[in-house]
């Protein structure tokens, strides 16, 4: 058994869709789950959908839901032989219930709204190459991962109930792979005990993967992305960056913890704690070798690693009575970006002042601001990049930090961070 993700870039358009059913044509007959996300930048989307209907801006926000329904429907069309396919008619139902529900005023926290219309892209882009690799003679089973991933009620950020969620995979989803040999379901989604849905994060749909990979003790798990495999930096933000063939789960998720977004930063453990190896292939060209990531030491072999996270905030939090920021202080702190869900990138301490570095998030931002100043004083810093370098040469560090102001710095031995304007 063997476990396929395939990300946005993979199903932007109608070509990219057809070249996946040949990227899982040679696999049929055999078992296989095959794991989708949304739809090119769907997401990106649909995001803004939640944000104008949150602000009460419905037209707006039904605008851009229209144009996310003409889209879908015109690649639908146009991959599907039959006009009135059913899955044609199952993605209407969807985008009115979308329609339906910004018919209503929202009067619970957005991050609730922003779950219930973003997932709707895993849902449209699982239900067209479904049909598209049925229409083209790969048989499959359609899955709504609702039905099996249980989560709390974190919204945007879920935690999955394991206890639950394996129970669902050796009951339902066993049974429908030995049946039917291909499943295919979307990521990033879940849903509660009470049947909302949920999202695991940006970018959760590789997690989505390594927990069927898990949970179902496949083979494998292969990612296929627009890339060659992993490499040491970003080859959009850096030149010459350097292939890497092989690598462990440990140098794996330090670079996701860092912030590179080549894989989610859950991803590895589930893997790891069954030592299934992670392939990382090109769905461009998918003879290319890409790289594994398993159980193994190959630090000595690596050159640097390059993160840079872009759009960040520094907030430096005083205490107002100069008092120090002690462990009391650091746990209130901590309390609230918890209870924001605001996730901590960088943390610097001094004797009444506590540094970190963040995603900027406008109104969490807003919210958090407000809650700290009940306490403390707030000085901010946005735009801003945060750079980690890991297994750095001392020598080529001012190269990255040369003409740059630099606001904040730590240093280990294998690592180095700068966050810099």
């Amino acid at each position: 058994m063997k476990v396929f993700k395939f990300g946005g870039a993979s199903l932007t358009g109608i070509d990219q869709i057809r070249n996946v059913a040949g990227i899982i044509r040679p696999f049929s007959g055999t078992e296989l789950v095959v794991v989708v996300s949304a739809i090119g930048q769907t997401t990106n989307e649909l995001e803004k959908v939640a944000i104008h209907y949150y602000r009460r801006q419905r037209e707006t926000a039904a605008r851009l839901l229209q144009n996310i329904k003409q889209s879908h429907l015109e690649i639908a069309e146009a991959l599907l032989r039959d006009p009135e396919h059913a899955a044609i008619e199952c993605m209407r139902r969807f985008f009115t219930e979308a329609e339906w529900r910004l018919g209503e005023k929202p009067y619970l926290p957005f991050d609730y709204y922003y779950d219930q219309l973003v997932s709707l892209g895993e849902l449209l882009s699982s239900i067209i190459v479904s049909a598209y690799l049925k229409d083209e003679g790969i048989g499959n089973e359609w899955l709504d991962v609702r039905s099996v991933l249980r989560t709390d009620a974190t919204y945007r950020d879920a935690q999955v109930d394991w206890p639950y969620s394996s129970q669902q995979m050796t009951e339902k989803v066993l049974p429908l792979l030995r049946q039917h040999g291909l499943l295919l379901t979307q990521g990033f989604i879940g849903s509660t005990a009470e049947g909302h849905t949920t999202t695991l994060g940006r970018e959760g749909s590789d997690y989505t993967a390594a927990l069927f990979t898990n949970m179902l003790n496949a083979e494998s798990l292969t990612i296929w992305k627009d890339v060659e495999g992993l490499k040491n930096a970003d080859p959009k933000l850096f030149a010459d960056t350097i292939s890497i063939r092989e690598i462990n789960y440990r140098e794996v998720i330090e670079m996701a913890y860092y912030g590179a977004r080549v894989i989610h930063p859950k991803t590895i453990k589930p893997l790891q704690n069954k030592k299934i190896p992670l392939y990382v292939k090109c769905f461009l060209d998918p003879e290319l070798p890409g790289t594994v990531i398993h159980e193994g030491d190959h630090s000595r072999q690596l050159p640097p690693l390059i993160v840079l996270k872009q759009k960040q905030v520094l907030l430096t939090i005083t205490s107002r009575d100069f008092s120090f920021i002690t462990e009391d202080k650091i746990s209130d702190i901590y309390d609230i970006f918890h209870g924001l869900n605001i996730h901590i990138n960088l943390t610097q301490n001094g004797a009444i002042s506590f540094s970190c570095c963040i995603e900027h998030d406008g109104e969490k931002i807003e919210r958090l601001i407000k809650t700290l100043h009940r306490d403390f004083s707030v000085n901010y810093h946005e735009g801003l990049e945060l750079l980690t370098i890991r297994h750095y040469q001392p020598e080529l560090l001012e190269s990255f930090t040369a003409g740059r102001t630099l606001l904040l710095e730590q240093r280990a031995p294998q690592t180095v961070q700068f966050v810099l304007k």
